[in-house]
């Protein structure tokens, strides 16, 4: 059997602008995966939302064994008539989402073909997409942390790493804002008298970066700040905009800590600090089970999978941080994303097909683990 993998529906997905804060863009983009979902089975929940994108669970029948989720996400980061269209030549497309993760979407989608295929149903295996990843998940971290307690399994369909590896482990980050309020004073006549917000929060990203620890891979950035009025008026008010990464909930809590005593302790007497935000996505680290999981999977597949660690923070972080085991990094191998670069290799589709397929034909119930060898999954074009 040859399955072909039509590049023209991944067209389809990239050519329908799907940022983050375009509502319509994603729910056309999601209406879009619905038709393609139908076929193999799965109905469809759909969470609705006012200001963004709906959320969509596709879910399939249920029988005894384990039950697995796929995750991936719906929104992109490029606003509409920025960086819109789908190109491809022989060994790559192009275009917004092809690698984060329009097209990581589309491998378990062709993958779920394939297990449909083969078993002729698609039991025990849901799939939900959010709307609203590349913004923090604010919203649907909720809604995913909810749903994760009903699987035994999930697998994230963000990009695979530069030798496909998938991802056992992220960084978690927390966000905040600092708001640090002085007095002001006329700088020539009054200097004394006012009372010098800019100068505590220039005092405090020195404490704040300070905090960092490479050598325990925390980093601590002060990425935006405000302040002031003009050169001859002492500064009333200043914002710091802070992120911290962490790989482990000790350094979490000492960052937490640390921060919170900064703020209480400003370095210039009558300056009032207050803070905003707090953890975004909590540290994914590896566990036993999801070891196990991925030893499993090597066997399934008939090598050893590569895996690594990654700074940067996903979906997966949720799962993870609510009991679920989970790994990320399906996706095809690409780059450029988040620029107007952004590619995907098509041969690491067909790859990522075929391996997300075995896993889940492994774990559909099978008397024995299939191999998909004697199929032949191909690229077409547009």
């Amino acid at each position: 059997m040859t399955h072909l993998i039509d590049f023209s529906e991944l067209a389809k997905m990239v050519n329908c602008n799907s940022y983050s804060k375009n509502k319509a863009g994603i729910d056309e983009n999601a209406d879009i995966f619905k038709t393609w979902m139908h076929p193999l089975g799965f109905s469809c929940q759909t969470f609705a939302r006012e200001h963004i994108g709906n959320h969509v669970l596709f879910s399939s029948a249920k029988t005894a064994g384990k039950k697995i989720l796929l995750l991936g996400h719906l929104d992109t980061v490029f606003p509409p008539n920025t960086f819109v269209n789908f190109n491809e030549d022989d060994l790559w497309v192009y275009g917004p989402g092809v690698c984060d993760m329009k097209g990581g979407n589309f491998v378990a989608l062709n993958a779920l073909r394939q297990l449909k295929a083969t078993l002729g149903e698609i039991r025990n295996v849901d799939m939900l997409l959010v709307s609203d990843e590349e913004t923090g998940s604010d919203d649907s971290k909720h809604l995913s942390s909810k749903l994760a307690k009903n699987y035994d399994y999930c697998f994230v369909f963000e990009a695979a790493g530069p030798q496909h590896e998938i991802v056992i482990a992220r960084k978690g980050v927390a966000t905040f804002t600092i708001a640090l309020t002085g007095k002001a004073a006329h700088a020539g006549n009054h200097y004394q008298q006012g009372i010098n917000a800019n100068l505590a929060a220039a005092k405090m990203i020195i404490e704040l970066t300070e905090l960092t620890d490479l050598d325990k891979n925390t980093t601590v950035n002060v990425g935006k700040m405000n302040g002031g009025i003009g050169a001859n008026t002492i500064s009333p008010s200043a914002q710091l905009i802070v992120e911290a990464r962490f790989t482990c909930i000790q350094e979490k809590h000492r960052l937490l800590e640390d921060i919170a005593h900064l703020v209480d302790h400003p370095r210039v007497p009558g300056v009032e600090v207050s803070i905003s935000g707090g953890v975004q996505r909590d540290v994914m680290s590896p566990s036993k089970g999801q070891i196990q999981l991925v030893d499993t999977i090597s066997s399934v597949l008939g090598h050893p999978l590569k895996t690594e660690s990654r700074g940067g923070v996903s979906d997966a972080n949720t799962m993870s941080a609510a009991g679920l085991i989970t790994l990320d990094g399906f996706g095809p191998l690409g780059d450029g994303d988040h620029t107007i670069h952004e590619r995907a290799e098509k041969a690491s589709f067909i790859r990522r097909v075929h391996e997300m397929s075995q896993i889940l034909l492994h774990f559909c119930g099978q008397s024995q683990v299939h191999k998909l060898t004697d199929n032949t999954i191909e690229a077409s074009t547009v």
